[in-house]
């Protein structure tokens, strides 16, 4: 299987320009055929701002871009927020990075800068310069006040008594039931994609694997994806075999430690333990594989590579461990009481809301981008699981169903791989025109999409990331409201969603 693979998307991508006013119906359009709004990427031209909508969609896989030029000075575009509920939040982002105005947002208050942040100052722009100084952090986030006899506010975080990011949720509480959640992120803004910028591919690739520190994988390969799309840079389709493996273990150690955290927040410690002890036998899995606990290091533009690789007997053993873990787990009439019916995500809410990854496929929302949008064929006949409850046992059953799905794809995988690397040295001319280029991957929280533009002289001009809990973070408040305050911790597992990838 070392026949040269193509770079994935390249011929099925559509760039279109379309006006400001012919925005909103080309996107009514474009959702109507069954597309979903992927990523808003801002671009900063000499003479004016450009906006490119990526809008992607499967069966096959399909992706189309919307281009829409805003004025130099004065930067405006119409808010898409009434037609689509992630536009709406990309428009926001947009106006606090860019200034670029959304003009008719319903919600037209900052997202990313807090309170703190000074006015006027947008930091993805090229004149931005050094930081103005900073107000003052006291003053209070004006979040909706729920009144009424009874009702009280419980703060949590933004520094939590463990080892995780900030983020901080604001309770609308009466008795222990939650009648509303607000949740108050970018607390620890990175400025990844503006230190992307400039950076040949090789040299941005270390950021691209910490975007978050749990998906080193899934980021590394949807940033190769498309810098080789860019560059029109073919692979060895050996080469996608070892990034498909990579990307399976990832997901393994990943879903065994959610599945033992979430028996651990409902009171049943053991099972967490056993979890953990497997989780550990895969990190020191992948230490053999690659050489780092967390499979740094495997991918990059061009290729893979691997030390040794792991045999089917080993995946088995542990799948056949984790079932015994999830049988225990439910065999427990405690458990599966708290399980069930807590914190349910309806399949209405999960369109609207643009959900993804495993939290969708519990709602009975079907997205999988191994099979909608294949980097290798060995993915496109991969196994969905897919639950219909939308509650955390509805969640928890998925993990425990991927860990299995995983395990099936790896023993296909496995016969066509050999430990070593797979590479195609980097093309000798680089293309004529505007090299643009767009990498698709299941990571195991969902579909990560990442849009890159390259300058001639290989630098890169703008990298675009989406994380999927960029657009997960609001369903969790969704899912939330009747609940009650215990219940907390056990949805917020279900869901585990990532700070980091969401604070860039």
């Amino acid at each position: 299987m070392n026949r040269p693979m193509p770079s994935s998307g390249s011929a099925r991508r559509r760039r279109t320009q379309v006006s400001a006013e012919q925005l909103g119906q080309r996107t009514v359009e474009l959702l109507a055929e069954g597309y979903r709004l992927a990523l808003v990427a801002a671009h900063e031209d000499a003479d004016a701002f450009r906006l490119v909508y990526l809008f992607t969609a499967a069966g096959p896989d399909r992706r189309e871009e919307l281009v829409v030029r805003a004025d130099r000075e004065s930067p405006s575009v119409p808010s898409m927020a009434g037609i689509s509920f992630p536009a709406g939040r990309f428009e926001r982002e947009m106006r606090d990075m860019y200034g670029i105005v959304p003009t008719d947002h319903p919600l037209p208050r900052r997202l990313v800068r807090h309170q703190h942040w000074p006015v006027g100052w947008y930091p993805m722009r090229a004149d931005a310069g050094a930081p103005p100084p900073f107000g003052s952090t006291d003053d209070p986030y004006p979040f909706l006040t729920v009144q009424g006899p009874g009702v009280y506010e419980i703060p949590v975080g933004p520094i939590h008594a463990a080892v995780i990011e900030p983020g901080h949720f604001r309770f609308s509480v009466v008795g222990e039931t939650i009648l509303k959640l607000k949740a108050r992120l970018w607390f620890t803004h990175k400025g990844i994609e503006k230190l992307m910028e400039g950076r040949s591919p090789l040299e941005a690739l270390p950021l691209a694997e910490r975007v978050s520190g749990d998906t080193a994988v899934g980021h590394a390969l949807a940033f190769s994806l498309a810098v080789e799309e860019a560059l029109d840079w073919p692979v060895p389709s050996s080469a996608g075999v070892l990034r498909a493996i990579l990307l399976e273990l990832e997901r393994m150690y990943n879903h065994i430690a959610d599945i033992g955290a979430m028996c651990n927040d409902v009171g049943y410690g053991i099972l967490n333990a056993h979890a953990q002890r497997v989780r550990e036998q895969l990190l020191r899995l992948n230490a053999d594989v690659t050489g780092h606990r967390l499979l740094r290091g495997a991918i990059a533009p061009g290729g893979a590579a691997v030390h040794t690789l792991p045999t089917v007997t080993q995946l088995r053993e542990i799948a056949d461990d984790v079932a015994e873990i999830v049988e225990l787990a439910l065999s427990n009439s405690v458990v599966r009481d708290r399980f069930t019916g807590t914190s349910v995500l309806a399949p209405k809410q999960v369109h609207d809301l643009g959900v993804l990854g495993y939290v969708a496929r519990a709602s009975g929302v079907d997205h999988d981008a191994r099979r909608d949008h294949p980097f290798h064929e060995a993915t496109i006949g991969v196994r969905a699981v897919v639950e219909s409850g939308g509650d955390v046992l509805s969640r928890f059953l998925v993990r425990a169903g991927e860990v299995e799905t995983s395990v099936e794809l790896l023993t296909e995988l496995l016969a066509d791989a050999r430990d070593g690397g797979a590479w195609q040295d980097a093309p000798s001319r680089v293309p004529s025109g505007q090299l643009t280029g767009v990498g698709l991957v299941e990571g195991w929280r969902g579909t990560i999409a990442q849009r890159i533009e390259i300058r001639p002289d290989g630098a890169i001009a703008r990298l675009k990331i989406v994380d999927p809990s960029v657009l997960n973070w609001p369903a969790l408040p969704m899912a939330l409201a009747g609940t009650i305050v215990p219940d907390f911790p056990l949805t917020n597992k279900s869901f585990n969603l990532s700070y980091a990838g969401n604070d860039l």
